[in-house]
């Protein structure tokens, strides 16, 4: 191989991006589509039930089991199509077969929704809309199911359309859309929603940069390395680590819905506890896999299957978290404005409002989750498992951040800003870093000149990142707010007509 040209920039969009394989894998886990329409109908059934069977007593017991089909509807909804982002990136690199990834994902959403959703919840419920200023308990109720239903019927027509949107924004813009319309513009808290927004924006750059920071990492410790066994020996069980200790400080720190609460403070020393035993506990397991392998990129894959998975397993558990919230926020503003009154202060989450969106969204990644995950995953950019690894890690740090401080952050943005951030880099790294280059040249291969492309199709195909998914994703992000708002006031104002 002496002697051969390599080209300081990637000469070709790489060559596995418009190869779907996993249409096929798709296909085999997800039920026929009237089967999954019948499960579907059953869930909603048996949320209504629970919800009658512990509000009976309370005013609105009607409301509240209707309001509880809407948040079932709506928690699938949200599994089907925002939940792909946690396992798209592994599934894209090949660490771990559909199947599996469904199977981790589902778990650790219903873990992460039952031990750390709550503070999301009431921020939904209660921190977006002033609920004092409506004038009695049931048009706060109308407004609430009127978020849900525009909210849903968005994320799933966004579905079936294969277009990976924030839920997130689906959800605030109903629930603003039919506060205003329900009692104003004065009752939408705009200093919350400030904030929320800046999140927003922040969040999609802020999964980026820290996913283009893991990746530099890896490629200046581990993969331009002359021994890339030895140093990935070395960096791995780091890198595994600092994942157990960010779960673990999270966790102390409120992840567990107040059962256990330390100051943060407190909860970083556990942390770093945490990530040292791991540290030594993941050492032996990596060399004893890493033992008989060839020293190349293809061993480091391997290296990299099993930290990928975890992280994609805490990304879920972050999602489950964050943005259950989205689901049973409102369900919750409508119970405890129907207990308790509109003035009542913050209350415990009810368990079982919690257990409906957490089962709600597992089942909605399970039965209609595959559409969208290869366009996280093998669309945007291709990923193998160490890019993939960045993804999950940086996806997981930033949405467990904003659970800490119960700001209600849009997963898809993170993951995808992650993705876009990962394969701009490569570009960037490609022609700019001055250790692979010499890296080429130690093995005896020449670094071709750079010849200016044609034309500009032919440009574009040398980028190593889709553009047009670019401009396709930040689109549907814009217009989702104002869609659901627009549509959550309709559909309270012919709520509104026909019951008062």
């Amino acid at each position: 191989m002496a002697n051969s040209q390599v080209q300081l920039r990637k000469p070709t969009l790489d060559k596995d991006l418009e190869k779907l394989t996993f249409t096929e894998q798709a296909t085999h886990f997800v039920l026929r589509s009237w089967t999954g329409v019948g499960i579907s109908l059953a869930f909603l059934l048996i949320a209504m039930a629970v919800a009658g069977s512990f509000a009976i007593g309370t005013p609105g017991v009607l409301v509240i089991a209707v309001t509880a089909a809407l948040a079932a509807y709506m928690a699938m909804n949200i599994g089907a199509n925002d939940v792909t982002n946690n396992v798209g990136a592994a599934v894209g690199a090949r660490a771990m077969s559909m199947g599996v990834a469904l199977v981790i994902a589902a778990i650790f959403e219903i873990a992460g929704a039952l031990l750390a959703g709550q503070g999301v919840a009431e921020t939904v419920a209660s921190g977006i809309i002033d609920r004092s200023i409506f004038p009695n308990p049931e048009t706060f109720a109308w407004a609430m199911m009127a978020a849900l239903v525009s909210a849903a019927l968005w994320i799933n027509i966004a579905t079936l359309a294969n277009a990976p949107i924030s839920t997130t924004h689906a959800i605030i813009g109903g629930v603003i859309g039919a506060g205003a319309a329900a009692s104003g513009f004065e009752s939408v808290q705009w200093d919350s929603i400030a904030l929320i927004v800046v999140s927003w924006t922040v969040s999609p750059i802020l999964g980026g940069v820290i996913a283009a920071a893991f990746l530099y990492f890896i490629k200046e410790t581990i993969i331009y390395r002359d021994d890339k066994i030895a140093a990935a020996k070395t960096w791995v069980p780091v890198l595994v680590a600092l994942m157990a200790g960010t779960f673990a400080a999270f966790l102390a720190n409120g992840g567990t819905n107040g059962f256990y609460t330390l100051p943060l403070a407190e909860a970083m020393p556990i942390g770093l506890g945490v990530g040292l035993l791991v540290y030594f506990l993941t050492r032996p397991v990596i060399r004893r896999h890493a033992e008989g392998l060839d020293n190349r990129n293809q061993s480091l894959r391997t290296l990299f299957r099993i930290p990928l998975i975890c992280s994609a397993a805490l990304l879920s558990f972050a999602h489950g978290a964050n943005d259950v919230s989205n689901a049973v926020g409102p369900l919750y503003g409508v119970v405890s404005a129907l207990r308790s009154g509109l003035h009542a202060g913050a209350t415990a989450i009810p368990l079982w409002v919690m257990v409906i969106g957490a089962f709600g969204i597992s089942l909605g990644l399970l039965l209609f989750g595959p559409r969208l995950i290869r366009i996280v995953g093998s669309e945007i950019t291709k990923l193998n498992p160490m890019r993939a690894f960045c993804v999950a890690l940086s996806s997981a740090v930033a949405v467990l951040t904003a659970s800490v401080f119960a700001i209600p952050v849009s997963s898809t943005h993170i993951a995808v800003g992650a993705v876009f951030g990962v394969g701009l880099f490569r570009e960037w790294y490609t022609r700019n870093s001055r250790r692979r280059i010499d890296y080429i040249r130690a093995r005896g291969n020449r670094i071709a000149p750079e010849e200016p492309p044609a034309n500009p199709e032919e440009t574009s195909r040398r980028y190593l990142v889709r553009r047009s998914h670019f401009m396709t994703i930040v689109s549907a992000w814009i217009v989702t707010l104002p869609v659901s708002a627009a549509l959550s006031a309709l559909v309270f104002l012919a709520l509104n007509a026909l019951f008062n």
